[in-house]
Formats: structure tokens, C-alpha cells, sequence
């Protein structure tokens, strides 16, 4: 099933953000490599799709993962968190209508 992982940062993430980020997109990438990604990408701070130094203000990841405990492990092990990048994390179950 698909699982929507949606995080929240901390205020003035974005030093965090770049320190963990390959770390970070890497685990996202084996997501992919294994055709379970369907899409992820952080909600910039400003109407940009560069934001500078205004940052980000969370993350949305939509994957599949065989079960809400196994998408919630997931999650927790995510670099951001250990780097104090997000403040808070939500899973949830997401069911794709569309396209």
C-alpha cells in the first residue's frame, strides 16, 4: 500500500537540511531504484522552486511499503531526523486516485 510521509521542520532548518541531505536522498533513491517512490520533494518556504536562504518548511514522501508499521520505521530512521531537521512526522495511509 501507499503511505504518505509528511514532515514538518524546525524553525531555520535549512543548515541541517543541506548537512544531511545526501544522506537523506540517497535512501530516497533506493526507494526509486526499487519502484516504490512515487513522489517526494520539500514545500519551500517562498513561491519558489529555489528558495535561497528562505529554505523549506517540510518534506512529502509517497511510497509504498508493505505495511503503516514498516513506512513508520522508515520514516523514523530518515537523516533529517537525527540531524534536528523536522520537528514532527506524520504517516498515513494515501490511496492514488489520480493520474
Amino acid at each position: 500500500m501507499l503511505y504518505a510521509i509528511m514532515s514538518t521542520d524546525v524553525a531555520d532548518s535549512l543548515e541541517k537540511r543541506l548537512l544531511a541531505r545526501p544522506d537523506h536522498v540517497k535512501r530516497l533513491q533506493d526507494l526509486q531504484e526499487q519502484g516504490r517512490l512515487v513522489l517526494a520533494g520539500p514545500h519551500p518556504a517562498i513561491e519558489s522552486d529555489d528558495p535561497g536562504a528562505a529554505g523549506f518548511t517540510g518534506s512529502l514522501v509517497v511510497a509504498e511499503f508493505e505495511s503503516l508499521d514498516a513506512a513508520q520505521r522508515w520514516a523514523d530512521a530518515d537523516p533529517y531526523i537525527h540531524a534536528g531537521v523536522y520537528a514532527s512526522v506524520i504517516v498515513k495511509p494515501f490511496k492514488k486516485v489520480f493520474p
